[in-house]
């Protein structure tokens, strides 16, 4: 697969973005520790995460670390509206725009530099037009493959542009500490310092076969690759999809809280295989409410790390529930539904723990396939026979 010679590869992220959106429209909040999200931190501003505060983490744990705080309760639509003007500025600026979540993105502008002029112009242009048109930080990165691009923009936050010219790839990558290679998240980390490799010059001394004898074939042969910047996947276009869904009216009638939990479990089943079905991986859990006056809500966690897991899908979502339960007592409920968003595509970016199945990925492959070939009655929980 051709990989450019030069660095043509944009990746575009608004610094805290939740925040970012918070602090445009409340100037009072501009250089402040900013949390959205009561219950659970969705989002920290850089001046919140300076006392340690970071995303899923509790907001009273998070309070007692930062108690000078402004806690924020997140709006939704202002973030879709901002991702919305963001993405028309990322479409304006180069033909091939692949989106990975709502406040980031890669952009390839190769062929660009008669009309645009070259990578960098290109870079500090689209980061005005994001302040100018959007009114947010946005960091962007530039190199020749994705992977750098995406690591260059982290390097660059907040709010700053990096370009790793080729002849400067491995000086910029090698002494890079492994966390910071896109596809390493906690476990794997943990498990490559037990090894000794504490940067991405030296998991790059280590043999294909030593990583896949540590963390299996296909791990072991992707990070090896990343190390040495081998990435030939290009910038797809095209928006990815939002989010998959499903509900399940209630009626009038109450229900228990042990009957409303298999509601859930259902819920989390169908939405969850469809997901598996369709390729996708999640970050986000959504889950919306109906009451009893016909009011709504919806309530929503992000995960530290994408997933296809059902366990950890359906354990988001009961956390959730348990948290709206004062509210359902009350009021009573009508209807439930579970929505999975922040999708990516192939699985790209998601975390795998170590041993493979400790999650449960493989039970959840198992079932996909009995019930491709059965029906989706095939098998199913007990708490569902009645």
């Amino acid at each position: 697969m051709f990989v450019s010679v030069e660095a043509t590869i944009l990746h575009a992220d608004v610094d805290a973005f939740f925040v970012s959106v918070e602090q445009r429209d409340d100037p009072g909040l501009r250089g402040r520790p900013v949390i959205v999200g009561p219950g659970v931190v969705m989002a920290a501003s850089y001046e919140a995460r300076a006392h340690g505060v970071r995303g899923g983490m509790g907001a009273a744990r998070a309070l007692r670390l930062c108690p000078q705080a402004a806690v924020v309760k997140p709006r939704f639509s202002a973030y879709a509206e901002a991702s919305k003007a963001l993405f028309k500025v990322f479409e304006r600026t180069a033909p091939l725009v692949e989106g990975l979540s709502m406040e980031e993105a890669f952009l390839d502008v190769r062929g660009l530099e008669r009309i645009s002029g070259t990578p960098e112009e290109i870079a500090v242009r689209l980061r005005r037009q994001v302040h100018e048109l959007v009114g947010l930080p946005v960091s962007v990165g530039v190199a020749r493959t994705k992977v750098l691009a995406k690591m260059a923009s982290c390097e660059a936050k907040p709010d700053g542009l990096l370009i790793v010219p080729p002849e400067g790839e491995r000086a910029f990558l090698r002494p890079l500490p492994v966390e910071r290679l896109w596809g390493i998240g906690p476990s794997t980390a943990v498990k490559l310092h037990d090894l000794g490799i504490a940067t991405v010059g030296e998991l790059a001394q280590l043999s294909k076969d030593a990583l896949i004898s540590v963390l299996g074939r296909a791990l072991g042969r992707h990070l090896h690759a990343l190390a040495h910047n081998r990435d030939p996947r290009p910038v797809r276009a095209g928006r990815r999809r939002r989010s998959i869904g499903s509900q399940s009216a209630l009626g009038r009638s109450s229900r228990s809280p042990q009957a409303l939990d298999a509601v859930l479990i259902s819920l989390v089943d169908r939405v969850s295989r469809r997901m598996r079905t369709s390729g996708w991986v999640a970050r986000t859990v959504v889950l919306r409410l109906r009451f009893g006056d016909f009011s709504r809500a919806s309530r929503s966690r992000t995960l530290s790390q994408p997933t296809t897991v059902t366990r950890t899908i359906l354990a988001t979502a009961r956390a959730l529930l348990v948290a709206a339960m004062p509210v359902i007592e009350r009021q009573g409920l009508t209807l439930i539904g579970v929505t999975l968003a922040n999708l990516d595509r192939d699985g790209r970016g998601i975390q795998l723990e170590l041993p493979i199945d400790r999650d449960g990925s493989a039970l959840d492959a198992a079932l996909d396939e009995i019930r491709e070939r059965f029906g989706s009655d095939a098998v199913t929980r007990a708490t569902l026979l009645s």
